[in-house]
């Protein structure tokens, strides 16, 4: 009983999350310069929930259970190094003829093999993170939605510059997104079945969560040098740790 209420609480979740792929309908109502100024806020704030549940909430879990620094710091590498390894795929190819919906540019697909690897394994960590516990679970899915708003839009706007119609891209955008679902479904079929399978992915979303933090998001912040944008997206981080802070009492 008490493994379904879980595996519930992760399907609904990993729906969710899959559903943030529709976020591109902003761009139909906004435009892409207005939504560009909202979403610098949204960044900050992903920051700090990204940061505040990889140290607060993953690692002093992972380290509890699995009882050796060394090992939990070695699969804390291992995630940020599927991260990076990740981003090296998304980028690896380069054309120069003009694209057009004849002639999408490579980088489209290759954006969204990335991105449905990315997202396998962002359902993965969903699933794995339910298994542990309910508030683990919890808190990581909000960790992995705020940063999926951003990316989702920036990865609806990939797939325009690439050549694609707005309805097109859309729907291969949320085609990827789903595949989250896949991951998570994984994850409680083999995590029902071997005990220490979720224990070990918490540190390797965690050093998931610091690879994008670091090299995604905190990079786009510093592109604006407005003092006064700077202190609201300081305040945005910090509000983002206080969130995880305050889930740290669901526990």
């Amino acid at each position: 009983m008490f493994m379904f209420i879980e595996s519930i609480y992760a399907l609904i979740s990993v729906v969710l999350i899959s559903l943030i792929s529709l976020v591109g309908i902003l761009w139909f109502i906004f435009g892409d310069k207005r939504l560009k100024k909202t979403l610098l806020y949204l960044v900050s704030f992903s920051v700090g929930a990204l940061i505040g549940d990889a140290f607060l909430h993953l690692l002093p879990e992972a380290y509890e259970i699995i009882g050796s620094g060394t090992l939990t710091g070695i699969l804390v590498i291992f995630g940020f190094m599927i991260f990076f390894t990740l981003e090296k795929l998304i980028h690896w190819r380069h054309c120069h003829i003009p694209t057009s919906e004849r002639h999408p540019h490579p980088l489209a697909y290759m954006n969204l093999i990335g991105d449905a690897l990315h997202n396998f394994i962002d359902g993965l960590l969903i699933g794995a993170s339910y298994l542990v516990s309910i508030p683990i679970g919890i808190s990581t899915t909000i960790a992995v939605a705020l940063h999926e708003i951003p990316q989702e839009i920036g990865d609806f706007g990939i797939l325009l510059h690439a050549g694609f119609s707005k309805e097109k891209a859309l729907l291969t955008n949320f085609l990827s997104a789903a595949v989250a679902i896949v991951g998570t479904l994984v994850a409680l079929l083999v995590g029902s079945q071997i005990e220490a399978f979720a224990v070990y992915l918490l540190p390797i979303t965690a050093g998931g969560f610091i690879y994008i933090a670091g090299s995604d998001l905190i990079p786009e912040l510093h592109k604006n040098t407005c003092n006064s944008r700077s202190w609201l997206q300081f305040l945005g981080v910090v509000l983002g740790i206080v969130v995880m802070v305050l889930l740290m009492f669901i526990h």
